[in-house]
């Protein structure tokens, strides 16, 4: 399957607001992506023209933002509509192997279907991480620094550990807390290849605040499922895809060219193109 061809629903509904960002960003590596609002999937309220099927996309994301205005919990209200209007049609795009993301607010949704960290076969449950307020009790933004583990996910595979990405952060809500006996439960998504990136300090050791933006246990900024092709993390690659949004580019070689927002993301549309 071509780029040209390569359909990507972007999950709209009232709050989400870095749906326009990601939808420059698809487009820009050659793929057909689309907003959606959940409307048109739920066929509810909306023209016939309008309704769509899930199955017709091969990458559905779910944006950063302020979903229901974060109410009851970030992503809950979002991830309880899902469940209820598409969560049969979520579970078999799942199985089937197609890609999920969820950035920022779109991670705390994954994580309240529970798709995150997730259970074998793509089945939506009772959710076994939430992420919760920043230690510092307060809005966290500024550009933040992630380093690949060398996990279980296939766009990335072939990247060497440890490769390190300039994402911006923007969140209140983005401490990972794992249900149970958390330290044990990471030690088994480490083992497992489920987490995808942790937060690094600027010359690639450990973290501590502010570099960890908002407190998370081991450092973590992504998780995937057992099968790698659903995925999460709290920075915005799309907030980083053009040069001109770094923060150093008036003193690194000028505004022309990309960030390195493009070069994860094309990495996640350079994977769906060869897995139709």
């Amino acid at each position: 399957m071509g780029r040209d061809g390569l359909k990507a629903a972007i999950v709209s509904i009232e709050g989400t607001n870095n749906d326009e960002e990601l939808f420059v960003a698809l487009r820009a590596l050659g793929t057909q992506p689309e907003i959606v609002q959940l409307k048109q999937f739920e066929g509810v309220g909306v023209a016939p023209e309008r309704v769509r099927r899930l199955a017709d996309y091969r990458m559905l994301f779910f944006p950063g933002g302020f979903s229901a205005g974060d109410y009851v919990r970030a992503g809950a209200i979002l991830a309880a509509r899902v469940r209820a209007s598409i969560g049969p049609q979520l579970e078999a795009f799942v199985r089937e192997g197609r890609l999920v993301a969820g950035i920022c607010n779109g991670f705390q949704t994954l994580t309240e279907l529970g798709l995150l960290p997730g259970r074998p076969g793509g089945v939506l449950g009772t959710p076994e991480a939430v992420l919760m307020t920043n230690d510092s009790g307060r809005y966290e933004c500024r550009p933040t620094f992630l380093a690949w583990t060398g996990g279980r996910f296939p766009p990335l595979a072939g990247v060497p550990a440890g490769r390190r990405y300039l994402f911006p952060s923007g969140h209140s809500e983005g401490k990972l807390v794992l249900a149970g006996d958390a330290t044990a439960r990471l030690a088994e998504l480490e083992a497992n290849g489920q987490l995808l990136f942790r937060w690094v300090a600027p010359d690639g050791s450990w973290a501590s605040y502010p570099w960890n933006p908002n407190g998370s246990e081991g450092n973590v900024a992504g998780l995937t499922n057992p099968e790698g092709n659903v995925f999460g993390l709290m920075p915005h690659p799309e907030r980083g895809f053009f040069r001109a949004q770094a923060p150093d580019w008036t003193r690194q070689g000028g505004a022309e060219g990309f960030g390195d927002g493009h070069a994860f993301l094309d990495a996640v549309v350079r994977f769906a193109e060869r897995h139709p």
